[in-house]
């Protein structure tokens, strides 16, 4: 194991610590919006993770890379569909449609 991925391995067990300790910290009323912020960030992950896995040389490269996008692309698909739920509870109840006059 080489000095540089040790340091990028450290880089990336920092970050996850540091992800949830924020991400813990907000309060509810905020999630909505900060999850649709933070959706275009996990879109501009998303391609950064394709492009490092596209110069990929070596096997483990290759499937770290192929981990990368994997979990960069369920990380943006879950965040809409999280955001998507989330919007649906600040909706009203529709009232029930009244059936026409005959």
């Amino acid at each position: 194991m080489n000095n540089e991925l040790l340091t990028e391995f450290t880089y990336f067990v920092l970050a996850i610590f540091v992800g949830i300790e924020v991400i813990s910290k907000v309060p509810t009323i905020l999630h909505t919006p900060l999850m649709s912020g933070t959706n275009a960030i996990h879109g501009i992950i998303l391609v950064g993770a394709i492009l490092i896995a596209a110069n990929a040389t070596s096997p483990l490269e290759i499937i770290l890379g192929f981990v990368a996008v994997l979990l960069a692309t369920l990380n943006v698909v879950g965040g809409f569909v999280v955001t998507d739920r989330m919007l649906e509870m600040f909706k009203g109840r529709q009232a029930p449609a009244k059936p026409e006059p005959k």
